[in-house]
């Protein structure tokens, strides 16, 4: 059975799944679906669209609470440069800087790649229509 959007209950499941699980195959088995239906289903662009979406919305949700806490690495920073001894500090603080920026750049790149293929299906109606 499809939900609305295409995917079946079953598909929208192991979806859930492969970004809760640890392993594919941990996915697969929750989900009561065979690994090589994850493969195939991996070949669907139908799917493999939900997926995407599915873990870019984790992404920028992680990119959102990584720059939610920006502010207190950069306090903590701020706090312990002329400290003796802040190095957990400092490099928890390091560590959420590097990732939130690493984030955005990635964010950044998936918006272009989206642009990009929008533009390169557009140009493919428009050969074909000719």
């Amino acid at each position: 059975m499809n939900t609305s959007d295409g995917i079946s209950n079953k598909q929208e499941k192991l979806i859930a799944l492969l970004l809760t699980e640890k392993t594919i195959d941990e996915a697969c088995k929750k989900a009561n679906v065979a690994v090589v239906s994850y493969w195939r289903w991996m070949q669907n662009e139908n799917f493999l669209k939900h997926y995407r979406k599915a873990r870019r919305g984790i992404l920028e949700n992680t990119v959102a609470k990584l720059q939610s806490i920006t502010f207190a690495a950069i306090d903590t920073l701020e706090r312990n440069l002329n400290c003796e001894n802040p190095s957990v500090e400092v490099r928890s603080a390091a560590i959420i800087l590097e990732q939130s920026i690493k984030g955005l750049e990635t964010l950044d790149v998936e918006n272009r790649l989206e642009l990009l293929e929008t533009l390169l299906k557009e140009m493919e109606k428009k050969n074909e229509q000719i």
